[in-house]
């Protein structure tokens, strides 16, 4: 049994960094101290590091992007040191970063308990990320990350709408799909909730969301946050019949904890009901489309 934490993340306003970090500190703390070795921030969760920018700027999408990108490898020393210190996997909430195309990107970083380091880019950008803001999708590759104890990718937000990339990880061996969030509304919340539900299915993954949650109307970027924070498997042998391994309160900021066994999941991939991704060469290419005339 491995435990999992899945952050229902509060965006808050900070009067500085000592703030944003004591805050940090005890979240990982708390999560480490029930026994959780993989915690999982959300989508945008350290986009209320706007806070510490001059009002005006985090009430503008476009102007703070540079300032927070150069706060990134500060974010990530914070990171890195409480994953070695209280001996925890953390996937870190994303934020704007800078990539090796000199583009600007939403990144997710993951931080294991002996230093390594690696990261995820949102490959698919939304509506209002590609009209109303000035970031770029993440090249197009994605990565498997070897926990030691499972393989694990990341999937954000509204990547997990899209199956190409959840299969592929599962392909290459993936245990746990991870799912950082920041939706506005609750259809929002249902999409990716749905997508996460979707990705465990036809992988035979756990799948891991995590969201932002709470109102922020100083920020452009984070105002409106609604989401539960859940742990998904595969509804088959050995596993909840519904899907859902936990599920927090709806809006309501904490740890969601859940203990995921993958010696069962193994199980289910041998002798489950149904084996997705051994059947999925058997899936007809794109038929042709017969056209009925009135």
């Amino acid at each position: 049994m491995i435990r999992v934490a899945s952050a229902a993340w509060p965006i808050d306003r900070h009067p500085d960094w000592a703030s944003y970090a004591a805050k940090l500190e005890a979240w990982v703390a708390e999560a480490a101290g029930n026994g959780a070795r993989l915690l999982v921030f959300p989508e945008y969760g350290n986009m209320e590091l706007a806070s510490l920018l001059d009002p005006a700027a985090a009430l503008d999408a476009a102007a703070q992007v540079e300032p927070l990108a150069a706060m990134a490898n500060d974010v990530a020393r914070l990171h890195a040191n409480l994953a070695q210190r209280h001996k925890v996997h953390i996937l870190a909430g994303s934020m704007v970063e800078r990539d090796a195309r000199s583009r600007i990107v939403n990144r997710a970083r993951l931080f294991g308990p002996a230093g390594g380091t690696g990261f995820q880019d949102k490959l698919i950008l939304t509506m209002w990320e590609r009209t109303r803001w000035t970031i770029a999708a993440g090249a197009p590759q994605i990565t498997l990350f070897d926990l030691g104890f499972a393989k694990a990718g990341v999937i954000i937000c509204y990547d997990s709408e899209f199956p190409a990339a959840a299969q592929a990880l599962a392909a290459a061996g993936a245990d746990i799909l991870l799912i950082p969030a920041c939706t506005d509304s609750l259809a929002g919340y249902w999409r990716v909730r749905i997508g996460a539900m979707a990705r465990a299915l036809e992988t035979q993954c756990f799948a891991v969301q995590s969201p932002t949650v709470g109102a922020a109307p100083w920020s452009a970027v984070v105002d409106m946050n609604v989401g539960a924070a859940g742990v998904f498997a595969p509804p088959d042998l050995g596993m909840p019949a519904e899907g859902v391994v936990a599920i927090g309160e709806l809006d309501t900021p904490g740890w969601t904890y859940a203990d995921l066994d993958l010696d069962a999941l193994a199980e289910l991939r041998k002798n489950g009901a149904v084996r997705g991704p051994q059947h999925w060469s058997e899936q007809p290419a794109a038929p042709p489309l017969g056209l009925l005339v009135r």
